[in-house]
């Protein structure tokens, strides 16, 4: 216990230092990170606002059981009962020293899994779950594609060096970034998940009460900077030190994801590269919600419809665009002093005939060449092709009026 304090004391001494004397203005260069591969997310979007070799697949250690958490969460009663198999028990160190037969509750075992880290918790939470360590594996892989990753495959539980003949245990930072965006935000087990991982310390029995344990929270980061959220850690002889973490401040979310940050003796490499691109996101974004963008209206004038109905023969017909407000992002995170833009698209003419609510073009939204947002235009009303029967109507009305 008495070594847990003094790393954190260690910890807060070297980098707690004022946050104004890391600010940056210009995005960090790739030599100033210790990282070979980190993003810094938007969490509210998901959009990324800094990458370093974002999409490179690399092993990412404990960083994984950010998502076996979430899924023990999501899939199981946090009272049930989980009994320790042999393959749990044989897990390396770091593990909490259960031993085979032995029954633990699940939420006490998701405190050891987030806390300490506990390499045995995961596997027996897996087991438990999964009924197998490979049956958990694809419960990983199915959520990890549900999420939205694109270079991602998760062997083990608890993120130690795997391979089988599909290919070995890694993710990149961006889906890493994404992953721990859906533990936050998004995920109805949200608010679990955030308490879990926050918990300074937690004491817990296996369920016959003959066996006491304490976990302490070894995520620094939750005291180095004001609105940290969350996070892992994670270190093997592949991975190197890993690190994904989020923070909250003044209506924004970042969540900074970090492979490869260091060997021994560069522990603290994470920590400072964290900081780093925190304190980047924090300076120089801004939020900007697209409903305050003005919509030029001169810019949706009535289009004509070619051989379209009118109340009299000759008279030329018009469409409104009308805009249809899609589902998407509302608001986002924008570089101080960089403008969204608007383009529209609208067709020249349309052909009758032309039912209500017919797509006629669209408006773009853009930040820089990034396409943010798309409305569809359509068209506010039915209008008609002319036919013979039309035409008789119009010629019976001409006379009727003689």
């Amino acid at each position: 216990m008495y070594k847990r304090v003094l790393s954190f004391l260690i910890a807060g001494i070297l980098f707690f230092q004022t946050e104004a004397e890391v600010f940056a203005s210009e995005p960090p260069k790739e030599t100033e990170l210790y990282a070979k591969s980190a993003v810094l997310m938007d969490a509210d979007s998901g959009r990324i606002l800094y990458e370093k070799n974002g999409t490179a697949a690399m092993a990412n250690a404990s960083t994984t059981k950010i998502l076996t958490c979430i899924l023990a969460l999501e899939n199981c009663d946090l009272d049930s009962e989980v009994e320790v198999t042999s393959l749990a028990a044989s897990q390396p160190k770091v593990h909490l020293g259960m031993h085979t037969g032995q029954k633990f509750y699940m939420k006490d075992l998701l405190y050891g899994l987030m806390l300490e880290s506990y390499n045995d918790c995961a596997m027996a939470i897996a087991e438990h779950i999964g009924g197998t360590k490979e049956g958990f594996a694809e419960m990983m892989n199915r959520k990890a594609e549900e999420i939205g990753c694109k270079d991602s495959y998760f062997i083990t539980p608890n993120g130690l060096d795997a391979k089988d003949e599909v290919g070995f245990h890694h993710t990149t930072a961006e889906d890493l970034a994404n992953i721990m965006r859906y533990c936050i935000m998004e995920s109805e087990k949200a608010e679990e998940f955030l308490s879990i991982t926050r918990a300074k310390q937690y004491s817990f029995t296996d369920v016959e009460g003959k066996s006491s344990y304490s976990c302490y929270n070894h995520n620094a980061f939750l005291e180095m900077m004001e609105g940290a959220l969350s996070g892992k850690t994670g270190f093997t002889g592949n991975a190197g030190y890993c690190y994904v973490g989020a923070l909250e401040r003044d209506g924004r979310t970042y969540i900074v994801a970090l492979l490869a940050c260091g060997w021994p003796n560069n522990k603290t490499y994470k920590w400072a590269d964290t900081k780093k691109l925190m304190n980047y996101g924090l300076e120089n974004f801004e939020k900007k919600s697209l409903k305050d963008i003005f919509i030029d209206k001169e810019h949706l004038k009535p289009v004509p419809v070619t051989e379209g109905q009118g109340e009299h023969i000759g008279e030329t017909v018009y469409v409104i665009p009308t805009v249809e407000q899609q589902e998407g992002i509302e608001e986002l995170l924008v570089e101080k002093g960089q403008e969204i833009t608007i383009s529209y698209q609208i067709a020249d003419k349309l052909q009758a005939p032309v039912e209500k609510g017919t797509y006629i073009g669209k408006i773009t939204y853009r930040l820089g060449e990034e396409i943010l947002k798309e409305c569809a235009l359509r068209a506010d009303r039915t209008v008609g092709k002319i036919d013979f029967e039309w035409c008789f109507g119009r010629v019976f009305e001409f006379f009727r009026l003689f």
